[in-house]
């Protein structure tokens, strides 16, 4: 049977890394076979340009029908004036909110060839395997907001944070359930020495992890957590956190692999999975061919693993790309003297070679 997987390009080097994608994903899949087909439809910064709206209705009742979703990354500095209901950014908030997923997987996995590139010195850094699990569906992103308005003489703007039990505990449990299939640990991550979501979070919590005796459950204040990745990235497992935290905290791990365009993440829920590395659409560098497809390539790799349920054909992708790595290959991003600098497409090439059933 046929899976369909929509394909959003989205912005700047999103065209780019997705082509890159789409092909190691068209590799992996022929070769496990699998039956994927594809369906191309707009979002973010194009959609605005072509249909008025950051996340058209086709592209929302084609991800519903869909296996999944692989997206390359959405907005940029051409619509950033527009209001603020049409923002580029919608689009993710609001695929995410019509494919009903709550949960981000963001995985930093720091491999042998990675840790010269880490900002961080070898002993910190070396063995670091992080599994951040950001709550999405919930908190400021979604809650109800004011807007300052000159034109009016309002020059105070405010963002309300909710968060159910509900919210809290699914996404818990998901946490609690990868720790028993990686060592054991959840660190969940609030601020619940001032607001007061975050001390029904931290509640739910404990009630919630009850329920995983094997699971070692410990909690930690946003702003200890940061400092932490930083001081002992190897004594995390899995990091659970809200929306707005978890957005904060994914970004400054992705950091410890030395660059963002190596990160992938996978967006889980009750519908369709989405796709995507977590880069921005970097239009300082679109089409210029440097751009690095890492990111994008493993999320396609979570893809197979989530959604098609082919951890085979993951684990050969997820290889391929440490063999690339291996054997000294960097995009621009990644490029230090004594290896050998490729393009997006020639990064794309070398993966492709190196996918073995």
């Amino acid at each position: 049977m046929s899976r369909q997987v929509v394909i959003i390009k989205g912005d700047g080097v999103g065209e780019e890394v997705v082509a890159a994608a789409r092909r190691i994903l068209t590799k992996a899949a022929d070769m496990y076979r699998l039956n994927i087909s594809y369906e191309e439809h707009l979002a973010g910064g194009a959609a605005i340009d072509r249909c008025g709206t950051p996340l058209p209705q086709a592209t929302i009742d084609a991800a519903k029908q869909s296996a999944a979703v692989l997206l390359g990354a959405v907005g940029g500095p051409k619509w950033d004036n527009v209001p603020p209901a049409i923002r580029a950014e919608k689009a993710i908030l609001g695929l995410r909110q019509e494919l009903g997923l709550y949960a981000n997987l963001r995985p930093v996995r720091i491999t042998p060839s990675l840790i010269r590139h880490s900002p961080l010195k070898p002993e910190y850094i070396a063995g670091a395997d992080i599994l951040i699990m950001r709550e999405l569906n919930g908190g400021v992103y979604y809650g109800d907001r004011q807007e300052a308005d000159a034109s009016t003489g309002r020059d105070t703007a405010w963002d309300r944070e909710v968060y159910s039990k509900n919210e809290v505990a699914r996404i818990v449990k998901m946490a609690c359930e990868a720790a028993r299939k990686r060592r054991g640990k959840v660190v969940s991550v609030d601020k619940a020495n001032v607001l007061a979501t975050s001390r029904l979070w931290r509640k739910t919590a404990e009630e919630t992890a009850a329920a995983y005796p094997d699971v070692a459950l410990s909690h930690m204040y946003v702003d200890n957590c940061a400092m932490q990745l930083v001081l002992g990235p190897k004594n995390f497992d899995v990091i659970v956190t809200s929306n707005l935290f978890g957005d904060i905290l994914s970004d400054e791990a992705a950091v410890l692999a030395g660059s963002i365009g190596m990160l992938p993440s996978a967006s889980l829920g009750s519908g369709p999975g989405l796709y995507e590395p977590i880069h921005g659409s970097a239009p300082d560098i679109a089409g210029k061919g440097v751009a690095n497809p890492l990111g994008t390539i493993l999320s396609a790799a979570m893809l197979l693993r989530y959604s098609l349920d082919c951890a085979p054909a993951a684990d050969a992708v997820e290889a391929a790309v440490e063999q690339a790595l291996a054997d000294g290959y960097r995009t621009a991003d990644l490029y230090q003297p004594g290896l050998t600098k490729v393009s997006t497409e020639e990064m794309a090439n070398i993966v492709e070679a190196r996918i073995q059933g």
